[in-house]
């Protein structure tokens, strides 16, 4: 098993982030403050890959909504990008996917950046 992490590399006018691991209940801990450390930087763009993530639950999901919402706030675009398959029907389910930019390769989403 993967421990949850978060890796970022500047790449363009995108920040990209692979986020890794299980994204539930016991990771939100380690999750919500790096992605709140991700926005703080300032990107006027910023790419999740999620790639690397196993699995996702409701409380993972509220991290990447909470994600969502502060980087609005902060005037920045939070994308999603090489989401699993599973993530990708439980976004679809809840509607979720309607809210966040979903994009199939972390190329299509700097792309939109551009």
């Amino acid at each position: 098993m993967v421990g949850p992490s978060v890796e970022t590399i500047a790449s363009g006018r995108c920040l990209i982030a692979r986020v890794s691991g299980e994204m539930d209940y016991v990771t939100d801990p380690v999750f919500r403050p790096q992605f709140k450390d991700l926005l703080s930087r300032g990107d006027r763009f910023i790419v999740l890959d999620l790639s690397r993530v196993s699995f996702c639950d409701s409380a993972g999901l509220n991290v990447l909504l909470g994600a969502w919402r502060e980087a609005d706030e902060r005037g920045a675009v939070l994308m999603l990008a090489c989401v699993p398959g599973a993530l990708r029907r439980v976004l679809q389910m809840t509607g979720v996917d309607q809210v966040l930019r979903v994009c199939t390769t972390v190329a299509d989403a700097e792309a939109l950046s551009g």
